[in-house]
């Protein structure tokens, strides 16, 4: 593993990636369409599902967009000027961390299913493309956004080293990089996890989940 030989760079891009990952575009683009916080209904989570939430499609379509755009720009930038696999791996997890504890929401950012896809594609975009899949299938067939969101974190760092092996060129710290971001959308899940568990999760369109 060969370790970043300008650490000055690499500290910029690092800390440029997490206060990309920071933009919360959901409250932004809510303020924008003169709607409320999604920090003050629903789940409370400031994400594209819980602007949805608000009735306006195209609001959590641009939140959506938003969220996977900075994590797709800011690897995809660091990957423009650098090419140690450190420190691409730092830079991913800098902008999904970004997101998930984000400096301009008081560190309490959403659970960033959207900007991990957004990394995904500037990672690899047929690993995005077979991770989509999977979450999209997962979503068809049970109907829990949850649901989807766990079975693809968990696929995708296998999907990265399986595949890595035939198709791209996989290296250790994206591995560990791609399995923590994982292990982290996991954690972001654990409420949805235990009510899964417990047969009370919400199915997708469904009157209480509307609410």
């Amino acid at each position: 593993m060969s370790l970043p030989h300008d650490w000055v760079l690499t500290a910029s891009l690092v800390t440029g990636a997490y206060l990309i990952g920071s933009i919360p575009f959901a409250v932004v683009i809510s303020k924008l369409f003169g709607l409320a916080d999604p920090r003050s209904y629903g789940s409370g989570n400031p994400g594209a599902t819980n602007v949805l939430r608000s009735g306006n499609k195209a609001a959590a379509l641009l939140t959506l967009i938003g969220d996977a755009a900075k994590g797709w720009f800011a690897v995809w930038l660091a990957a423009g000027w650098v090419h140690e696999p450190i420190t691409l791996a730092c830079v991913t997890l800098a902008v999904f961390l970004g997101h998930l504890f984000p400096l301009f929401l008081g560190f309490k950012g959403g659970k960033g299913v959207a900007t991990a896809f957004g990394v995904l594609l500037a990672i690899q975009p047929i690993m995005a493309l077979l991770t989509a899949i999977a979450w999209i299938a997962t979503l068809v067939i049970f109907r829990f956004s949850s649901l989807a969101a766990i079975v693809s974190a968990v696929l995708a760092p296998v999907i990265y080293v399986v595949a890595g092996q035939y198709i791209w060129q996989a290296t250790l710290p994206m591995s560990l990089a791609i399995s923590v971001m994982g292990a982290l959308l996991l954690y972001r899940h654990r409420a949805n996890i235990t009510r899964l568990l417990q047969g009370t999760e919400p199915r997708v369109g469904s009157k209480k989940d509307a609410k």
